[in-house]
């Protein structure tokens, strides 16, 4: 059965985010009304707050507040992104790179969800987009004019009810990829202790004492117009996560720009840190790290992220465990200078930050249950691979009317 075809425009209000100049800097203050990102979107959480806005500006702006029962989409960059507003949330106003959709009561705003992620709606939406590297959502006016699929509501809802089931399975397996990572840190306090208080009296160096370089990398000069479709991989703080490289945003340089900047062009086992971010939140930008694994001179960073290069004979991959642990993260926020909004690491704390150094057999050890348990986790990964591909493919038959 095919369902009957309703323009998007139709059951949903639309409301893009306020114009980038609507939103400076200046406007922030240290609390008050929240002001929701591409984050809230694209992790599905409204906890964690970076920005805030006042009464005036609040209210100066409120045609674009978020309601319990609104949907978000990410616009920019990582886009078509979705998140249901819960109830409870602090009370805010969506940024200029956020989509605010309000269902009408024709629509179950859970299959409506379903829908917009679906690879139907996610294959037209990116065939929408313009901008040569950053890519952007186009117009609502666009948008309105995409057809969904629509049978009764209470068909909806049934749909609905089988995509959470499946999507439950889904879940389980990102949920025991999160404790493989909680069981490393376990086994790292075990048999290291804390990092930073280093109960166990190892050895302590400096960071800069098992370095060969540490520097920061450059912005080129236009900034964003150096971006291209191709080329050096040119990697920015929010590609630096824990413990890992994000590179579904990821832009590229060429050539002669790679060459122009050649001393920050990375190396195999390079570490990356972020210097600045806020410090009250749990996904702060401040003081992340990640290993670059790619091939030397391939890859090379802004001015916003750090590369430490470690001498031959030190275990990279032990130092960014070290790097990433929540103690560790805790001492980098301490050393920080700068205001609330904001906060900067300097390179002189970065190279003074103390590692503690137990004999490298323990080390060696230690890095062999990281690669044991990294392979069940990509073992994990496989397995949530097949699950998504089996709930595309019910999403598939559910919006065609075949389920």
């Amino acid at each position: 059965m095919k369902w009957p075809l309703v323009k998007l425009g139709e059951v949903c209000k639309f409301v893009r985010g306020p114009f980038g100049g609507a939103l400076k800097k200046e406007c922030f203050v240290e609390d008050g009304f929240a002001i929701y990102e591409q984050q809230h979107a694209i992790y599905n959480q409204f906890s964690e707050i970076r920005y805030f806005v006042d009464e005036i500006k609040f209210n100066e702006l409120k045609r674009f507040m978020l309601n319990p029962g609104d949907l978000i989409m990410s616009c920019s960059g990582t886009m078509g992104k979705i998140a249901i507003v819960p109830d409870n949330i602090k009370t805010g106003i969506i940024n200029q790179a956020l989509l605010k959709l309000t269902p009408s009561e024709a629509v179950d705003i859970n299959y409506l969800k379903y829908w917009l992620e679906s690879e139907s709606f996610q294959f037209i939406l990116n065939g929408m987009t313009h901008g040569a590297a950053i890519k952007n959502v186009a117009s609502v006016a666009v948008l309105k004019e995409i057809e969904i699929p629509l049978p009764s509501i209470e068909e909806q809802k049934r749909i609905a009810a089988i995509l959470d089931k499946a999507d439950a399975i889904r879940r389980k397996r990102q949920q025991a990829i999160q404790l493989a990572d909680d069981f490393l840190r376990s086994v790292f306090l075990d048999m290291f202790g804390d990092p930073v208080t280093n109960p166990k009296g190892w050895e302590v160096k400096k960071l800069k004492e098992i370095s060969s370089k540490i520097s920061s990398g450059n912005t080129p000069k236009g900034g964003s117009k150096n971006y291209v479709d191709e080329g050096i991989t040119f990697m920015r703080s929010q590609n630096v996560w824990k413990n890992k490289l994000l590179l579904d945003d990821v832009v590229y340089i060429d050539e002669k720009t790679h060459e122009s900047m050649s001393k920050s062009s990375l190396r195999r086992k390079d570490i990356l840190m972020t210097k600045t971010g806020r410090i009250n939140t749990e996904n702060s930008s401040l003081g992340r790290a990640a290993l670059y694994l790619g091939e030397d001179g391939k890859a090379n960073l802004n001015g916003h992220v750090y590369f430490i290069r470690l001498v031959e004979n030190i275990l990279h991959e032990f130092v960014v465990f070290i790097l990433t642990t929540i103690e560790y993260r805790d001492y980098i926020r301490s050393v920080c200078v700068g205001g609330i909004d904001k906060r900067q690491l300097n390179r002189n704390h970065l190279e003074e930050f103390p590692i503690i150094y137990p004999p490298k057999k323990m080390q060696e050890q230690f890095v062999k249950k990281v690669n044991v348990a990294r392979n069940m986790l990509e073992k994990a990964k496989s397995g949530l691979k097949e699950s998504e591909q089996m709930f595309n493919g019910l999403s598939q038959k559910a919006f065609s009317g075949e389920l």
